[in-house]
């Protein structure tokens, strides 16, 4: 989903270890506070690396077929086919990034009441209603950036709670992830319409505000007003890497090196040993609670209401079994299931319970061995 060209993919591997160094905070090494030159660096080791990489790293030349420590091929390479200059068209189809300046948005509009629907058909399986996470996908509404600060080893604070209206800066990645990657089980399926729809919901759900303005039902987001969003942490991430200074931003953050932690004098030899410091008091009063309860209450059914296996179908496995665009065979697809059962219920269970090819034991959610077994009953039977 990057865009070809090596001033953005530089600009994202810098910002990724902008990021990193951050995280380790005050359990990284000790090194020098002053910004290291070019000519300080220059000659030294056995490989004469040169400190001019955009993260403040060394790079190393090629000199007489060798880089550092390897030999290269200095072979002539005429003959090797680089193929052709891409068409216009081409990179066209490939230049497909939104950036925060609007460039590359679509023409399109939706409501938040529209998205609310498309999310709970589309999204919450997996990341929970209204934004509020599931197992193993991320939450996405909630938190604050005040939270950001919170560290672990503080009694009586939560954890930090990274979620769209307390860390993502910008509108722009939000959409363009939206519209590059979900929904999970078939990515880019979304029209224009039902992404302006999504995105309007998720900013709804995080009470983000447009000129003051909050995000009703009936709120249609599109491609104008969409730019006057202006998320929370928007000036939350150092250095900044938007716009023709980005990659000179990220220079002068890299040169000194007290930006992102690295203070003190490097130990190479003879390091004094200091003892592990461990936390002496484990947090308990978490919000929400550690817990791996999922109970629900129990479903009654009713003339005309769905079954108990149907609705954890709903729930687990229509994400994969909904189309076959993930491999799967779909419920409804008279011939793929025939196929399966051909092989016999007890090995079609058998491999629903432990887990066969691309799909995981259960299909990754909590499910006991004979709720898995009425859920394929129920997919077989809606498959005749």
């Amino acid at each position: 989903m990057f865009k070809l060209n090596k001033k953005l993919i530089t600009t994202s591997v810098a910002l990724t270890l902008a990021s990193a160094l951050f995280m380790t905070g005050c359990g990284g090494a000790d090194t020098d506070t002053s910004a290291t030159t070019k000519a300080e660096v220059k000659g030294n080791g056995p490989y004469n690396a040169t400190r001019d990489a955009i993260d403040g790293g060394v790079t190393y030349p090629r000199e007489n077929g060798v880089e550092t420590a390897y030999v290269y091929n200095t072979q002539p390479m005429k003959k090797l086919n680089y193929g052709r200059v891409p068409t216009a068209n081409e990179l066209k189809a490939w230049d497909t990034d939104i950036m925060p300046d609007g460039t590359g948005l679509p023409d399109g509009q939706g409501s938040v009441e529209e998205g609310d629907e498309l999310y709970e058909a589309q999204c919450a399986s997996c990341h929970g209603e209204f934004g509020a996470g599931g197992k193993g996908y991320p939450t996405l509404a909630g938190g604050s950036v005040d939270s950001l600060k919170n560290q672990r080893t503080c009694p009586g604070m939560d954890a930090p709670k990274r979620t769209i209206g307390s860390y993502w800066p910008q509108v722009s990645t939000l959409i363009w992830y939206i519209r590059d990657a979900m929904p999970y089980a078939h990515p880019k399926s979304f029209t224009d319409d039902e992404l302006y729809a999504v995105t309007a919901y998720l900013l709804s759900a995080n009470d983000i505000t447009i000129d003051g303005q909050e995000l009703d039902d009936e709120f249609v987001l599109n491609k104008e007003n969409i730019m006057k969003v202006k998320l929370p942490n928007r000036n939350g991430f150092v250095p900044n890497i938007d716009g023709p200074d980005g990659i000179e931003n990220v220079r002068a953050f890299f040169k000194d090196r007290k930006n992102y932690g690295a203070v003190g004098t490097r130990c190479m030899k003879n390091c004094k040993k200091e003892p592990v410091m461990r936390i002496g008091m484990e947090i308990t009063n978490v919000v929400p609670s550690y817990s791996t309860v999922r109970d629900l209450p129990k479903e009654v059914e009713g003339a005309g209401s769905k079954s108990a296996a149907e609705k954890m179908y709903d729930k687990a496995c229509s994400l994969c079994h909904k189309t076959d665009a993930m491999g799967a065979p779909a419920v409804g697809d008279k011939d793929a299931w025939a196929t399966v059962v051909e092989q016999g219920m007890d090995t079609v269970n058998k491999h629903a319970i432990n887990g066969f090819g691309g799909m995981p034991p259960k299909g990754g959610a909590d499910l006991t061995d004979e709720q898995v077994i009425d859920i394929i009953k129920f997919m077989v039977e809606s498959s005749k």
